[in-house]
C-alpha cells in the first residue's frame, strides 16, 4: 500500500533512551515493560517489547531506540503502552531494534 507524504508527516517516530527494563509477566508472549525518556517534549512514556530473543534487560538500559510516539495508548494485559518501539522483525520473531549510529538528544525526530 502507498500512502503520500502528508500520511508521513503525521508518524512522529522519536529518538528515546531506555531508563529500564523490567520483565513482563503477564504477556503471552516473553517480553520486556520498558521506560523511555524522550526529552523535554514527550517525557518519559512506557512501552511493552518483544525483545527478550536478543536483548537483556541490562544491555537495554541507556540504549537510544526510535519509536513512535504519537499513536493512542493500548493495553497490553494489565499495562498500558504508550509508544511503540520500533526494530526489524526476522525468522521466529527476531526483533533488532532501530537505533541512531551516534548518540543523539533525546526527542529528535526521525524524517
Amino acid at each position: 500500500m502507498e500512502i503520500n507524504w502528508n500520511d508521513f508527516e503525521k508518524v512522529e517516530m522519536r529518538i528515546g533512551t531506555i531508563l529500564s527494563a523490567k520483565d513482563f509477566q503477564k504477556a503471552h508472549k516473553p517480553a520486556y515493560i520498558l521506560e523511555i525518556d524522550f526529552g523535554k517534549e514527550f517525557g518519559i512514556k512506557r512501552s511493552s517489547a518483544q525483545i527478550t530473543n536478543r536483548y537483556t534487560k541490562e544491555a537495554l538500559i541507556g540504549k537510544q531506540i526510535v519509536a513512535v510516539v504519537n499513536f493512542p495508548k493500548k493495553q497490553i494485559a494489565n499495562f498500558m503502552s504508550e509508544c511503540l518501539v520500533l526494530g526489524s522483525v526476522g525468522p521466529n520473531n527476531d526483533i533488532v531494534l532501530l537505533n541512531p549510529d551516534l548518540k543523539v538528544e533525546n526527542g529528535l525526530r526521525i524524517g
